[in-house]
């Protein structure tokens, strides 16, 4: 699924004009990264939990050369599913 199948979904359950409903597709994508970008966490009751998690500093290869590369400390965002999500499968 990608962006424009959201925007669909969006249009059929609120009977909305496209560009209202990408407007509130783009809204809500704005919101959540701006609540990663200041390392919120975001919970969305029965689907998940997205995090902002420190990544450690580490040694990585360069695949080409087999040379060894530091990889600078950071940070990345993690998912973890709800419960609901977790028991679809």
């Amino acid at each position: 699924m990608i962006k424009s199948d959201l925007v669909e979904r969006v249009m059929q359950a609120t009977d909305l004009p496209k560009p209202k409903a990408n407007d509130a597709v783009n809204a809500l994508f704005e919101s959540m990264k701006s609540a990663l970008l200041r390392g919120d966490r975001i919970e969305l009751r029965g689907f998940g939990v997205f995090q902002v998690k420190d990544r450690k500093r580490g040694i990585g290869r360069n695949p080409k050369t087999g040379r060894e590369v530091e990889i600078p400390p950071g940070k990345t965002i993690r998912f973890k599913p709800g419960k609901a999500l977790r028991d679809m499968s």
